[in-house]
């Protein structure tokens, strides 16, 4: 016992995890064996998750919660440590995004996440792990995060979502020609639906483009306004009206630059067909 580490869970997500494994553990009075032999792993993978120096995967969360008969709250757990390749702010966007009422996307140079099909999705999150950004597992988690986020939007009755694209997101080429044309079949598509509005902020908007990074605008069944907003490096909820409202007025004024949904569906279809 005097060695053993302590812990913070105030350090991060993996250390709060770890935190409460150790504390579930010592409740019952096991040591590590005795829950590794439980669980179906080793002590050593044990002590590796509760210190901090392996995540747990959802596999084991899950076994965690079968052993502490704690329903699905490590499995929950675990998955804000796998989503720390996510930006900050993001993951609570999403809840927020999942219950709204009308959502307003703005995006330059990929199509926004909502509006992907798997493989572009794949295609993006395996380019950063090319760069070193995130692990090969943090990419598939990363993919599967957007399809549940995805899913969260099919709901009765479905939110108004209106995406303004930059002209860069549908010439940027993601993950070669037939991902590409699947993708763009996929706006396409969306741009049918009765509860959608596509348009696209071509180049010669020039000056007149108010966003040039990713812009997210949602209101909220009470009728309230949020928006997010991402740097580089970390995303920023926001839910002040002296803030938010700037930021509404600019998304009208980039929808009237903006042209119509028409013929936006005929600037993809001649990308498709390769006349543009």
């Amino acid at each position: 016992m005097v060695n053993r580490k302590q812990l913070d869970p105030e350090d991060g997500p993996q250390a709060a995890f770890g935190a409460r494994l150790r504390l579930k553990r010592d409740a019952r009075g096991w040591t590590q064996d005795e829950l590794a032999e439980r669980i179906g792993c080793t002590g050593s993978h044990i002590s590796a998750v509760e210190t901090g120096r392996r995540p747990p995967t959802r596999r084991f969360a899950a076994s965690v919660d079968r052993v502490f008969d704690t329903g699905d709250q490590f499995e929950r757990q675990s998955m804000a440590v796998r989503q720390t390749a996510l930006l900050e702010g993001f993951p609570e966007y999403v809840a927020h995004e999942g219950r709204a009422a009308e959502i307003r996307l703005f995006e330059s140079g990929v199509i926004p996440g909502p509006l992907q099909t798997r493989e572009y999705a794949r295609a993006l999150a395996d380019g950063a792990v090319e760069r070193g950004d995130i692990t090969p597992e943090q990419a598939a988690e990363r993919v599967d995060y957007l399809i549940g986020r995805q899913a969260a939007l099919n709901r009765t009755p479905p939110p108004l979502l209106f995406a303004v694209l930059d002209e860069s997101c549908i010439r940027r080429p993601i993950g070669g020609a037939d991902v590409m044309d699947a993708q763009l079949a996929r706006l396409i598509e969306f741009a049918s639906l009765p509860n959608s509005g596509l348009q696209i902020a071509p180049f010669s908007m020039g000056e007149r483009k108010p966003f040039v990074r990713l812009v997210h605008l949602l209101t909220l069944p009470d009728r309230s306004l949020m928006s997010y907003v991402e740097s580089q490096i970390q995303g920023y909820l926001d839910r002040e009206l002296s803030s938010v409202l700037p930021l509404v007025r600019n998304y009208h004024q980039l929808q009237i630059g903006a042209v119509s949904q028409a013929e936006s569906v005929a600037m993809i279809e001649q990308l498709r067909k390769g006349t543009l």
